[in-house]
């Protein structure tokens, strides 16, 4: 899609947008007109992706990659190769906190993996945030629905703590194959 915007040819061209010259009477007055393709949705989030699997593998030394099978079952998060989590990532351009729809999803995709969940996220001229289970962070808050949102950098710490903890509990995924139950009492 190609969106367009009739300007004055003295104003800044925005970075991204190209030029063409009006012919005509509005030429002849200095006008012309922007015009810049738009983003493709679908590939920003797999450049998204992309980009947090590089991530985890230089912050944490882990080979994650895109799970294609993703389009083909509904139950499988974004990403994998990070041992005891499911990782949804999320890209758009505007907006201040994730959706619920995004965490449902992957609260979804982990209990039927058994594993921990992390909603990767980020807007537009906005850090990148992880959303956890406080659980993964302090085990006293096990078995309760409570999260915290948390820095791309904090999650990975998360992870690595996670991955040494000789403390689990018994019935932690990260560590026993068992389904996840949370406050609700589903699976």
């Amino acid at each position: 899609m190609i969106v367009c915007r009739y300007a004055h040819c003295d104003n800044d061209v925005p970075q991204d947008w190209s030029v063409s010259p009006l012919h005509g009477w509005h030429g002849a007055n200095g006008y012309v007109l922007w015009s810049k393709d738009m983003t493709n949705g679908r590939a920003k989030g797999a450049q998204f992706e992309r980009t947090i699997a590089k991530m985890c593998h230089d912050s944490m030394g882990f080979e994650a990659k895109r799970d294609l099978e993703q389009y083909r079952s509904g139950d499988r998060g974004d990403l994998i190769g990070v041992p005891g989590w499911v990782i949804e990532c999320k890209r758009y351009a505007s907006g201040s906190t994730y959706r619920d729809e995004w965490w449902a999803q992957v609260t979804k995709a982990a209990d039927a993996a058994m594993c921990e969940p992390v909603l990767i996220y980020k807007f537009d001229r906005q850090p990148i945030r992880c959303v956890v289970f406080l659980s993964a962070i302090n085990p006293d808050y096990w078995g309760k629905d409570d999260v915290a949102t948390v820095s791309f950098d904090t999650w990975c710490m998360i992870v690595r703590e996670g991955l040494t903890d000789e403390n689990r509990r018994p019935n932690d995924p990260r560590g026993v194959s068992q389904p996840v139950v949370r406050g609700n009492g589903s699976a």
